[in-house]
């Protein structure tokens, strides 16, 4: 929505103004360090999100696996099942 409200308010001029002015402020030089550091942020950003969800999928699996494997000792223990009904 911000950038329907940004490209609706700013035209070509707006534009180059702006690109004119970071252009003096950062020197020519400092754009690509800059740049460079977005992408690395950005980088940064969706691995931690992948890694939150790799986080979740194993907490998962694992309440999975503690499921199936009291199923198993109930199996092959039948004794079990007995004291858990009590």
């Amino acid at each position: 929505m911000i950038n329907t409200i940004l490209l609706g308010i700013m035209g070509g001029p707006e534009i180059i103004i702006i690109a004119v002015l970071i252009l003096l402020l950062f020197g020519g030089k400092r754009i690509p360090e800059m740049m460079r550091g977005l992408g690395k942020g950005i980088k940064d950003m969706k691995k931690t999100t992948t890694d939150n969800d790799l986080i979740k999928d194993i907490k998962d699996i694992s309440s999975e696996i503690k499921d199936v494997s009291s199923g198993v000792n109930d199996l092959t223990n039948p004794g079990n099942i007995l004291k858990k009904k009590k």
